[in-house]
């Protein structure tokens, strides 16, 4: 089975229209054969995430560090549980052997995890396609501070392959098989 990464937040306060983005993408993924691995998280993006996975009977896993277990933050659902010391390890367990990452709406950390594996792409470390889900323009400044990069010159243009946008969840699966191929060629071109 293919899978993939999922980004997303844990907030509890935010808008439903963004729970329903996370329980669309579910149930995206889970029509389409791909297994989530994400946060591990029981509330806000996390939690309608997984619980919509564990509804359709779909595959998921979550990559928790122990101090968020102790506080009880897990997904008590999720029997694939991966407990790691730091949140840099979680990170590097999130999107290992994984087909693509996607990312919903989120906090800093999921800003932390995108621009991680941003960067880790630009480099050639990581060169699996990079989706970012757009609902409701949430990312748009984020955008435009990456094309202010490039703009500037602290980036050449062929990085905007290294992700791609959609404004709907529904577009995600198409996204991935659309993804440009971050070749070898890429890497090299992308990194003078």
């Amino acid at each position: 089975m293919k899978k993939v990464c999922v980004y997303c937040a844990s907030s509890t306060r935010i808008d439903k229209k963004y729970m329903q983005v996370a329980e669309l993408l579910a149930t995206e993924l889970v029509k389409n054969d791909y297994g989530i691995v994400y946060g591990g998280g029981a509330v806000g993006l996390m939690g309608a995430l997984a619980n919509r996975v564990l509804e359709l009977n779909g595959e998921i896993t979550g990559v928790i560090p122990k101090f968020m277990v102790e506080v009880e933050w897990a997904h008590k659902g999720v029997k694939n549980m991966i407990q790691v010391e730091t949140m840099y390890e979680r990170k590097t367990k999130l999107i290992e052997d994984v087909s693509a990452v996607i990312a919903l709406p989120g906090s800093t950390g999921t800003l932390d995890e995108l621009i991680d594996v941003v960067s880790q792409k630009k480099l050639g470390i990581f060169t699996k396609p990079i989706i970012i889900i757009n609902s409701f323009g949430f990312y748009d400044p984020l955008f435009e501070m990456l094309d202010k990069m490039i703009e500037e010159k602290f980036m050449r243009p062929e990085h905007r392959m290294i992700w791609s946008a959609v404004s709907d969840a529904g577009e995600v699966v198409k996204a991935i098989d659309d993804a440009p191929e971050w070749s070898e060629n890429a890497i090299k071109i992308a990194a003078l």
